[in-house]
This record gives C-alpha cells, sequence and structure tokens, in this order.
C-alpha cells in the first residue's frame, strides 16, 4: 500500500525502489544521463536517498556492456540503481546476449553490498556489473509475453548449467499501462512471478482526460484527472512514472496519497481498449 511519497516496494534484487517515480526519464537513447547525473550532485541530496534508472538500447552482449560503462562515464555515478533492457528488438540472440552482459552472477560480489535506500544487505546473486559495483537491480522494458517467457527459459538454462539463483534476476518490466492499455497478459505474468510492473504513459499523454467515467472520478475526489490516473496506477500495484519538466505538475503529481480509489473504481475505469499512446515493441516477434 502506498501510504506517503517515501513509500518504497522491496525488489527480487532485494534493494527497494520507491512507489512513485516522477519528474525525469533516463536512458541512453534520451542522451539526458549527464544531465540526471548533474541534477543529482547540485540538489546536494544524499546520493543514496535517490534512486536512478537508466536503459540500455544496444541490445547485444558487447553492446550492453559498452553502454554501461558510458551510462556510468556520463553521469559521473558511482552505480545505477536499476538498469533496464530498453527494448526487445534485435532478435533472440542478441536479446540473450544483453542479458547475459548485466546478468553474471558476482563472483567477487560482498555480502556487505547494502542497499541505497534500507540498509537491507542483499544476499541474492546480482549481475556481472555488480560484481564491481555498477549496478545493483535489472531488468526489461516493453517485453510482452513471449519475450519474457524467453528470458525466463533463458535464465532456466543458466541455472542448469552455472548453479540456483545464478541466471539473473528480472526485477522490472517498465511498459505503457494505464486504463486503455491494461496489459493483463503481461501484467498476469509478471504478478505471478513477483516482477514488479513500471507504468510509463500512466497519465495517456493528456489525451483522455475529458473521459467521463475519469472526470466523475476527478470530481468525487477533488482531484485532478492526472491526479486519478496516478492512483489507478498506484492501486493496481503498478510504479507509475509520470513525466513532467514542470514543477507544479511534478508536485501535483506527487500529491496522491491522501486517497484511494475503491476495488470497484479501479475495475470500472480499466477498459478492453488496447490503445498505446507511445511506441509498441512488446509486439515485436522474437526474430525481430
Amino acid at each position: 500500500m502506498a501510504t506517503d511519497i517515501t513509500s518504497t516496494i522491496k525488489l527480487h534484487s532485494g534493494f527497494e525502489i520507491p512507489r512513485l517515480g516522477f519528474g525525469i526519464d533516463s536512458a541512453a537513447i534520451y542522451k539526458n544521463e549527464a544531465g540526471c547525473g548533474n541534477a543529482i550532485r547540485a540538489s546536494q541530496i544524499p546520493r543514496e536517498q535517490i534512486f536512478f534508472t537508466s536503459k540500455v538500447i544496444n541490445i547485444s552482449y558487447g553492446g550492453a556492456k559498452a553502454q554501461i560503462d558510458e551510462s556510468l562515464a556520463l553521469s559521473k555515478l558511482d552505480y545505477i540503481d536499476l538498469m533496464l533492457l530498453h527494448q526487445p528488438r534485435g532478435g533472440s540472440e542478441n536479446r540473450k546476449g544483453a542479458w547475459l552482459a548485466v546478468r553474471s552472477p558476482p563472483a567477487l560480489f560482498q555480502s556487505s553490498f547494502i542497499s541505497p535506500l534500507t540498509n537491507h544487505r542483499s544476499a541474492i546473486q546480482l549481475v556481472e556489473a555488480v560484481e564491481a559495483g555498477k549496478i545493483r537491480s535489472i531488468g526489461v522494458s516493453n517485453y510482452g509475453v513471449h519475450h519474457l517467457n524467453e528470458l525466463e527459459a533463458y535464465i532456466s538454462t543458466l541455472e542448469k548449467e552455472r548453479g540456483k539463483g545464478r541466471g539473473g534476476i528480472i526485477s522490472i518490466n517498465q511498459v505503457e499501462l494505464h486504463p486503455w492499455l491494461a496489459r493483463k497478459d503481461i501484467v498476469d505474468w509478471c504478478t505471478a512471478r513477483g516482477i514488479f510492473l513500471e507504468a510509463y504513459c500512466p497519465l495517456v499523454r493528456g489525451a483522455r482526460f475529458n473521459e467521463p467515467n475519469l472526470q466523475k472520478l476527478a470530481e468525487k475526489y477533488g482531484k485532478t484527472p492526472a491526479q486519478v490516473l496516478i492512483r489507478w496506477s498506484l492501486d493496481k500495484g503498478f510504479i507509475p512514472l509520470p513525466k513532467s519538466v514542470t514543477p507544479g505538475r511534478i508536485v501535483d503529481n506527487a500529491d496522491v496519497f491522501g486517497f484511494s480509489l475503491t476495488g470497484d473504481e479501479v475495475r470500472a475505469l480499466e477498459t478492453d481498449e488496447y490503445s498505446p499512446v507511445a511506441w509498441d515493441p512488446t509486439v515485436t516477434g522474437l526474430d525481430e
């Protein structure tokens, strides 16, 4: 239950992630990692109180390894809290290679590796990059069920070769999620395995703010349509990522902890539509 802005969730990796992400979305392809690192330092907020995520766009073994180092160099951070494979395109072998680059069991792993948010000591096998303290948790983005099945099978194969827990840990799948793109198949797959879903475009880029059901709930709770949509995402158990560069809207997007939707309201707001407002690599074929 997300009770306030400090609420967190413990990932499979043993580390914790905030229940609400807001303000900036970081990835190598966005070319904003240096700016994010500068902002973190300028904020004077202790690094351990900030959860920084980036994404690998070069889906191959060599591409992923090189990009992790580049992301760290650009951001000038000592570690990345969460690194995601940005999308599943590139073919099966390249997807597996990219995962291998970020997942291998930590032969140099130190039992004293401490969570940035809770001082929780993680005893779980993490990733190749974590061996050197580069990354703390990993996951994927825009993976459909067929991609997830492939990755799960590959992890199982690695564990048979190298030992249980040594195939890597999927902590997150980040996909577009909102009432007009509820993705029940992906949500059910991840939920059954304790993998958390980060919801990007949770505000549908404002395209649905005038929907009658949404307007009705906004009026009932004295909130904006955007705040109701973020609350819907939280009440579904997702980690919403409302993107904004406007300080006032960032503040409003964080003001969603004084109310919650009923179960009936959550279900009533959800539709059977499949209406993405961003790209949709989840439908990419395994050989694409």
